[in-house]
């Protein structure tokens, strides 16, 4: 059941889907741009999470996973993204959201767990994955890997709850790093996108853009993924011709296709055909949906959890003459909009994540989500990563109208001389 569950967030084909109270530095410390704070709270790496909460979970991301598909598909363009990555960088958002905005987020993205139950789930969740592919292999036999890790960072002398804190150490893995987003936004920027790239193998390069990082930014909250497996039925290369691609259009391009007859898992209905592919060790898949000629289009637009879940149930394991191409794309987001149209716009407006520093100032300011994804003969490297960047809002402005008699100095600002003294009652006069 659970790799039954597991593979819906392998799902590429047409999908295109494919890891301490922690304390704010201060001015002074002495603690260097980029650099780690920790403290006495560690991950709970035995988390008590029942069965039934963890399927839940996953329920609740793959509902939200094919939401946000349906949201995006538009365009001919290919598409990929990590919904898990999203999720786990939202949910980390989450946990400082209170009121309108953590109902708004729970509905959008299909949380329905309860904070103290959710957060551990993730953990569970999180870890569990970690444990996939002992002994496997990857596509360019350095080992499979499936590395899941979550970073946090915080402007320098800003100072969060230190509850929201314990929440990402404790099931997040987040150790908070310092930046100076004030003074050295664009700086701050390259840290994390350093990060992002070292954490998956130089895959996702720049994934915040030029303008994300502001003055106002206090906080980022980073999750990266990197998969890298091999083939459970590796293609043998000499088998690899160039063959055509059907486009939507009507047109056609001649592109390398792999091919390979081996016992997959099968299953077929009414406009489609379906077929697994396992990676080494048999853990993960990937399930390619095939729909008929001429009705892509209708069969995407139906497209939701309950039917993958629904064909992930028929698939057995049959004789397939498998023809596929190869290929190599990447794509990028920024999902403030998107997220807002799904159902929570107040996140990026009139938020409460009071949680998070017991104000009400603080507001997303963009989530941005990049993926990478290479298939050949080999097996599958895939990488994604999401940001989302939480903002400063501006304080409300005192009101200060001089339309009446008033009072003014000039003065020396260091000393407190006063040069100057006077009043106006009339400015016409």
């Amino acid at each position: 059941m659970k790799t039954k569950l597991l593979s819906v967030l392998m799902v590429i084909a047409v999908l295109g889907l494919v890891g301490c109270s922690i304390w704010i530095g201060v001015p002074g410390d002495g603690l260097p741009p980029g650099g780690i704070v920790r403290s006495e709270k560690q991950r709970v790496t035995s988390p008590d999470v029942a069965e039934a909460d963890l399927a839940e979970l996953v329920a609740g991301n793959s509902e939200f996973a094919f939401d946000l598909y349906q949201a995006i598909r538009e365009g001919n363009g290919n598409l990929f993204y990590s919904p898990y990555s999203i999720s786990l960088a939202l949910a980390m958002t989450y946990a400082g959201a209170r009121g309108e905005t953590e109902q708004q987020m729970a509905d959008t993205l299909h949380f329905t767990l309860p904070q103290d139950q959710l957060h551990p789930a993730f953990n569970g969740l999180d870890l569990e994955l970690a444990s996939r592919g002992e002994g496997a292999e990857s596509k360019n036999g350095e080992g499979f890997r499936l590395n899941i890790v979550n970073s946090i960072w915080g402007q320098t002398g800003y100072t969060f709850l230190s509850e929201f804190l314990d929440i990402l150490a404790e099931n997040y893995g987040a150790g908070l790093r310092l930046l100076d987003f004030v003074k050295e936004p664009e700086e701050s920027r390259g840290v994390i996108n350093d990060w992002v790239s070292d954490e998956t193998e130089n895959k996702i390069e720049d994934l915040l853009p030029p303008d994300s990082i502001t003055s106002q930014t206090v906080l980022v909250l980073t999750n990266a993924i990197y998969f890298n497996a091999a083939w459970e039925y590796p293609f043998e290369e000499e088998r690899t011709h160039d063959g055509p691609f059907n486009l939507l259009d009507g047109g056609q391009v001649t592109v390398p296709m792999m091919e390979q007859t081996e016992y997959f898992g099968y299953a077929e209905g009414e406009g489609y055909q379906a077929v697994e592919l396992p990676y080494d060790g048999g853990e993960l898949s990937m399930v390619i949906l095939l729909p008929e000629a001429g009705r892509f289009e209708e069969f995407t637009s139906g497209l939701d959890a309950e039917r993958v879940a629904s064909i992930l149930k028929d698939i057995n394991p049959e004789n397939v003459h498998l023809t596929m191409p190869k290929f190599t794309y990447e794509s990028g987001f920024r999902l403030k909009e998107t997220l807002a149209a799904m159902g929570m716009p107040a996140a990026f407006t009139d938020a409460d994540f009071s949680g998070m520093d017991s104000t009400r100032s603080l507001f997303i300011g963009d989530v941005v989500h990049k993926a990478f994804i290479s298939v050949d003969e080999a097996g599958t490297e895939a990488a994604a990563a999401t940001a989302v960047v939480v903002d400063r809002g501006a304080p409300i402005p005192k009101e200060v109208t001089v339309d009446r008699p008033f009072v003014f100095v000039i003065r020396d600002i260091e000393t407190d001389a006063i040069l100057f003294l006077g009043h106006v009652v009339n400015p016409s006069a």
